[in-house]
């Protein structure tokens, strides 16, 4: 077995192992004192924390040394993230924990690499399904060992998911006004573990988001690009897991559909 084999064999054993020992046995037996709620609608899990736990123990031992940045650590202590400007394993320990946290999927795993604040080695896994998706950056996007081409649905209109949670009121409406009356709206999975495949499994065509912290997005945003979809802020520019506090990001299954959805939310501005 060649080194980038056994490290990536490494990886996905590390991931099973997390599932099944910290995330499963909790999946819908979770008593009311191992729920947090850390803001309004923002939950944590006694799964959540043992999960990064165990992830940045096994990490460590993957490559010793390499900085890790976890969303609870960098919940914790914020200035964990200043490790974003530099190589670091990036760390979404349950992607969905409103989902889990209320006996619900979809949940999953969020994982990358990033160096310089770009993201190269993303790996999206379910728990549940023991579905892993995995892209590195300019070798494409597999899932369970295939490769994938982004797929849009072909639908008309294209079928949209738009995150409208953390919008401020008036960009709600204006989002509702003009955007939706030319898709097909669904409901969002809040979970970017999910959504991500959506897009390339030709399930959605187009996913907006506002919040874009790196656990959630470094690996999605990665993957969607290397499948031959899109994934970049509205305005055209690449995501980076260091610019992390910039609101929005647009996900669509081709180009074509993205250049679309981004002029409109360009016309938004006007």
């Amino acid at each position: 077995m060649s080194d980038i084999m056994a490290f990536h064999q490494a990886v996905h054993d590390l991931l099973r192992k997390v599932s099944q020992e910290a995330i499963l046995p909790h999946y819908q037996s979770l008593a009311a004192h191992q729920i947090e709620e850390k803001a309004a609608d923002d939950f944590v899990t006694v799964a959540d924390k043992l999960s990064e736990e165990m992830l940045a123990e096994g990490l460590a031992k993957i490559i010793p040394g390499l900085p890790i940045v976890g969303e609870e650590a960098a919940y914790a202590d914020p200035s964990v993230l200043e490790r974003l400007a530099g190589p670091c394993w990036i760390v979404d320990p349950i992607d969905g924990t409103h989902n889990f946290a209320h006996g619900r999927q979809p949940f999953g795993i969020l994982l990358a690499m990033a160096e310089a604040g770009v993201a190269h080695t993303g790996w999206i896994y379910d728990p549940l399904s023991d579905r892993l998706c995995v892209a590195h950056r300019g070798k494409g996007a597999f899932i369970n060992g295939e490769k994938v081409t982004a797929q849009p649905t072909d639908a008309s209109p294209p079928i949209a998911a738009i995150s409208l949670i953390f919008l401020e009121q008036s960009r709600r409406e204006a989002i509702r006004d003009e955007i939706a009356p030319h898709y097909t709206l669904v409901d969002i999975p809040r979970c970017a573990a999910e959504q991500y495949p959506r897009l390339v499994l030709g399930v959605n065509d187009i996913s907006i988001f506002e919040k874009t912290n790196a656990w959630d997005h470094a690996a999605g945003i990665l993957f969607l690009n290397e499948a031959g979809g899109k994934g970049a802020r509205p305005d055209g520019s690449p995501y980076r897991v260091d610019d992390w506090d910039r609101p929005g990001l647009l996900g669509a299954a081709s180009p074509k559909l993205w250049d679309v959805m981004a002029e409109r939310l360009a016309g938004l501005a006007d």
